[in-house]
Order: C-alpha cells, then structure tokens, then sequence
C-alpha cells in the first residue's frame, strides 16, 4: 500500500510540477533536466570553470526545473541524473554518453539513476550556471570543499532513483551539507498537504466517485481507491 501511494504521490508531483515551477523561487526547483534538442552552443557562463573552486555547488536553471552538481576541479561536475542505461550494459564507453531524453525517462519510470561525472559544458548543456546560490538558502553551514568534492567522488556510481525522495537536489545537499533535503520536494508537500487538508476537495472526490459508479458504470473496487487515497492522506496529514 505504501509503494503504491508513493507511486500515486510521485506521479501527481509530475502533473502538478509545471504549475508549481512557475511560483517556486529558482532555487526550489527539482532537477530533471530537459530532454536533449540539438546541441545548442554554451553560454559563457559554462565555459568559465576557472571560477569555481573544487567542492562548489553548481545549479543551471532550465524551463521548468533546476539541475544541481558539485564542481570536482578541472572543469569535471559530479551530478544524478535518471538513467537506464547502467542497468542494461556495463559498456563504460555507451554509459558515459550524454543522456538522451529516452534513457532519462526510463530511468525515472524504473527508479534508476547514476551519479556520473561530465564536463561543466555537458552539465550545463548551454544554459547559465548559479554558484552556491544554495548556500543563503540552507540553513547548515557547508563542509569545506574538499570534503564535499571526496564525498561526491566516493558516490558516483549506480544508485535507486526517485523524484521525491533521491534526486539530484538530494545528492548535493548531502554532499555539501551533511544532510540530504530538496527544498522543492518539501514546497510540493507543503503544497499537497494544505490541498489535501481541504476538506472541500475530499468531499468533492467522494462525490466523483459515486457518481462514477452511478452513471458510468465504474465498479466500486475501481471507484472506492479513488475516494479512499486522498482521504487516508488527509487524515494522516
């Protein structure tokens, strides 16, 4: 049952994420990067590493998300990112291609990700880069840069994947501060939880799932999960 609210919770934060990106601060936003067009040429921000120091924490805002990664020294980001592809090969060579949109989205759908290291120009794919905005945000002091860029180090590899729990937001959080959180995880549950607390939207899901049943037909074992999720959530809220 767990399982299957978390898939329900993490397939709702897909839908309402569009909606939600465009009233988050940038710094809030998640991390999955947008889906590869055709290479466009790099900003300048993204071809000046000598700015950043080893163990920085880099984000590039993109349409609707934020991709985070921490700086390694000699213009290599360690970042997470969802990808299949580890779980198909163990061909380094293919591994170590840039994701593409097909292989990123398998990975969400299978909750597998890897924690890679790619030139500042492939993380940032073009876009600007913001240099430890996060740090006016967050409330632990960082961890000297060395100890962030080991600790990112130590952890590239293959790793479980989830959009609410593990993304890219958590990876460098840990690595930079000790303690994993993603400020848009915690925006879209405090935005989940004051929907769920209205009881007006519990009602009105109730009254779709009897009607459901009264005027098309819908079988009560489809229609009763319908009306029982959002109020199990809203009473344990």
């Amino acid at each position: 049952m767990l399982d299957t609210l978390t898939f329900l919770l993490e397939r709702l934060f897909l839908l309402a994420h569009i909606k939600l990106s465009s009233l988050l601060p940038p710094l809030a936003r998640s991390c999955d990067r947008e889906d590869p067009a055709p290479q466009p040429p790099a900003a300048p921000a993204a071809t000046a590493p000598h700015r950043f120091q080893r163990g920085d924490l880099l984000e590039v805002p993109r349409t609707l998300f934020t991709h985070f990664g921490i700086y390694l020294g000699d213009n290599r980001v360690a970042h997470l990112i969802p990808d299949i592809l580890p779980v198909l090969t163990s061909d380094s060579r293919q591994i170590q291609e840039m994701v593409t949109n097909s292989r990123l989205l398998l990975g969400v759908l299978s909750k597998r990700a890897s924690i890679r290291v790619d030139s500042v120009e492939d993380f940032a794919y073009g876009a600007g880069i913001l240099l430890n905005a996060m740090d006016r945000v967050v409330l632990q002091s960082p961890l000297p840069g060395e100890e962030v860029a080991r600790q990112a180090e130590r952890l590239v590899g293959g790793v479980s994947y989830s959009l609410l729990w593990n993304n890219c937001e958590h990876f460098v959080t840990y690595c930079r501060y000790g303690a994993a959180q993603s400020l848009q995880t915690d925006k879209f549950c405090e935005w989940l939880k004051s929907l769920i607390r209205d009881q007006r939207s519990v009602l009105l899901t109730g009254l779709l799932g009897l009607l459901s049943m009264a005027c098309l037909g819908v079988s009560p074992s489809t229609a009763l999960p319908t009306a029982l999720i959002p109020f199990t959530l809203w009473m344990a809220s």
